[in-house]
C-alpha cells in the first residue's frame, strides 16, 4: 500500500514538473525593435500587433519593445536575422540587389490607399513570392506598403520633367532609385531618418516620400512645394518579420495564433495605419502653406513614357529568378489593387 501511495505521489510530482516545463518553455518574450519613433506609424502598428499577440496568447507570447533600435535602418534585417531582436520591420530597397520580387509593389501608379496596395501586395507574396525565400533566415510575419510616394522639395514647383533638372533628391532605394535616374534626377540613396539634416545642411533639394514623412520627420519647415501623382509616382516594399530560431521556440498553438495575426491581419494593419496618417500629414502640409500641384496630364504621361521600361525590367528579371508567369503575377497584383478599392 505504501508502495503504491509512493509511487502515485512521485507520477504526481513529475507531471507537475513536466506540466512547469511546459508552462515554462510557452514564456516568450519577444524583443520588438524599431528604427523610427514611437509616435510613428511604424512603430504604432508593431505595438499593436504585439498588444494582439499578447492577447491571443493568453501573454504566453509577449513583447519587450526596445527603448533604442539595435541597428541602423538598412541593417534591420540582418539584426533579426542573428537574433539582436526578435522582431521588427524594414524596408527592402534599403539593401540594393538583395531583395528583387519585392519590386513588384515598388512600380510606378500602383494606388492611392497603403491599406488597399499593403493588402494586395500581402496576398500576391502569399500565393507567388513566398517560396522563392528571399527572407532566408527570416518568418515573414507580412509585407506591405507605405502610402503613395510623391516629390517634394524646397526650390521650386515642380509641374514637368524639365522642373526637375539640377535638383538634387534623397529615395529610399529599389524601383525608386531606378525612377529617379529614369526622370534623370540626381539621387541619393539614405534612410528616411536622414532626411532632416541632409535637407538643413543643403545636402540635398527635395525627398521622394509618402504624406505622413513631412510631419514624422519635422520637415514642414523646409519642404516648400510638393507634387502629387495619381497613385503615387513610387511605392516602397516593407517586410515585418521575425528571427527564425524564436519562431521555432514558440509552441505550435501559440504559432497558429500568431500566423492568424500576421499575414493579411498584419499588412492591412499597418497600411491602414499609414493611411490615418497620410491624410493627418497633408492636412497638416496645408496648415504649414506648403504649396500643393496636382501633376498634369503632360507631366504623367511623360513619367509613364519615361518609366515604362521598369515595368519589364522586373518581369525580366523575375523570370530569371524562377517566376516564369511574372507577367500574369504584375497584372493579378494591380488587378488585387482594383478589386479592394
Amino acid at each position: 500500500m505504501i508502495g503504491r501511495v509512493c509511487g502515485f505521489i512521485l507520477a504526481f510530482a513529475l507531471a507537475a514538473f513536466a506540466a512547469a516545463g511546459v508552462a515554462h518553455a510557452q514564456q516568450i518574450v519577444l524583443t520588438a525593435s524599431s528604427w523610427v519613433p514611437p509616435s510613428h506609424t511604424l512603430s504604432k502598428s508593431q505595438a499593436r500587433w504585439c498588444e494582439d499577440v499578447a492577447l491571443a496568447t493568453a501573454g504566453r507570447v509577449k513583447c519587450n519593445i526596445l527603448p533604442k533600435p539595435v541597428s541602423a535602418p538598412p541593417g534591420t534585417f540582418e539584426a533579426v536575422r542573428e537574433g539582436l531582436a526578435d522582431v521588427s520591420f524594414s524596408v527592402h530597397g534599403y539593401t540594393p540587389g538583395r531583395y528583387l520580387l519585392t519590386q513588384i509593389a515598388e512600380l510606378p501608379f500602383a494606388g492611392d490607399s497603403a491599406e488597399v496596395t499593403s493588402l494586395a501586395y500581402q496576398r500576391i507574396h502569399q500565393r507567388f513570392l513566398a517560396r522563392f525565400n528571399e527572407h532566408l533566415g527570416l518568418k515573414v510575419l507580412a509585407v506591405f506598403t507605405h502610402g503613395p510616394g510623391q516629390i517634394y522639395n524646397i526650390k521650386r514647383p515642380v509641374a514637368s520633367l524639365a522642373d526637375l533638372r539640377g535638383l538634387k533628391f534623397r529615395i529610399g532605394g529599389g524601383i525608386s532609385t531606378e525612377i529617379g535616374k529614369a526622370l534623370g534626377v540626381t539621387s541619393t540613396l539614405q534612410p528616411s531618418t536622414e532626411a532632416y539634416e541632409l535637407l538643413a545642411a543643403g545636402a540635398i533639394d527635395g525627398v521622394f516620400f509618402p504624406a505622413e514623412s513631412i510631419e514624422a520627420f519635422k520637415l514642414e519647415k523646409l519642404i516648400k512645394y510638393r507634387t502629387d501623382f495619381p497613385g503615387g509616382l513610387y511605392n516602397t516594399s516593407f517586410a515585418f518579420v521575425m528571427n527564425l530560431a524564436t519562431w521555432n521556440r514558440i509552441g505550435k498553438t501559440d504559432q497558429q495564433a500568431i500566423d492568424r495575426l500576421s499575414g493579411e491581419h498584419a499588412a492591412r494593419l499597418f497600411g491602414r495605419g499609414w493611411d490615418q496618417v497620410d491624410r493627418r500629414g497633408t492636412a497638416f502640409m496645408q496648415a504649414n502653406h506648403v504649396q500643393t500641384l496636382l501633376a498634369g496630364k503632360a507631366f504623367i504621361d511623360a513619367v509613364r513614357a519615361r518609366t515604362a521600361s521598369l515595368e519589364q525590367k522586373w518581369i525580366a528579371e523575375a523570370r530569371a529568378k524562377g517566376l516564369a508567369n511574372a507577367e500574369q503575377v504584375l497584372r493579378e497584383y494591380r488587378a488585387e489593387i482594383e478589386r479592394l478599392q
